[in-house]
């Protein structure tokens, strides 16, 4: 995760777009941090298929990200999810702001030049990681890792406002 605010606009944009999927808002506070996640149904997955969408899907269990289109699934990755102790949150989000490269900070690291950054939901963001090369381990601080060349082509391919599904 790094240090990053949301703007009120795109908190905006974010619920309505999510009240139209979901059937519910992801509440997130001015400081980026999580205030609700909750479990994604078959029914959310279903009505995301049926919109003829590119989405991304996270699946924590088994480490991988997929990407869709519509119900075609395009790609596929082993990804890093967070640490049982700084866990990547559940829900059903949208990309709010794309970077080429970021600066990520926490108390416990400080890692820069991190390559194709995809903010989705506050501080929680799909990126490159050059620093490990343990995918498919939950090691990360929240976000979701992708190896660097995986990562630039899922940024080349989503657009702010993509839909990223984690459960």
């Amino acid at each position: 995760m790094v240090k990053y605010r949301q703007t009120i606009s795109s908190l905006f944009a974010t619920g309505l777009l999510l009240a139209g999927v979901g059937g519910w808002i992801n509440l997130i506070n001015l400081d980026g941090a999580i205030a609700q996640t909750r479990n994604v149904s078959s029914q959310d997955i279903q009505r995301i298929k049926r919109s003829g969408q590119r989405w991304i899907e996270i699946n924590r269990r088994s480490q991988t990200l997929t990407a869709w289109q519509g119900n075609k699934q395009v790609y596929a990755v082993i990804v890093s999810t967070g640490k049982s102790d700084t866990p990547t949150p559940t829900g059903i989000f949208s990309i709010q702001a794309k970077y080429p490269t970021a600066r990520m900070q926490g108390e416990d690291y400080n890692v820069p030049d991190v390559p194709h950054v995809m903010y989705y939901s506050g501080n929680y963001a799909i990126h490159g990681a050059y620093w490990h090369r343990s995918f498919g381990i939950p090691i990360s601080h929240g976000c979701t890792n992708v190896a660097p060349d995986h990562a630039a082509w899922l940024y080349k391919w989503a657009s702010v406002g993509t839909i990223v599904v984690v459960r």
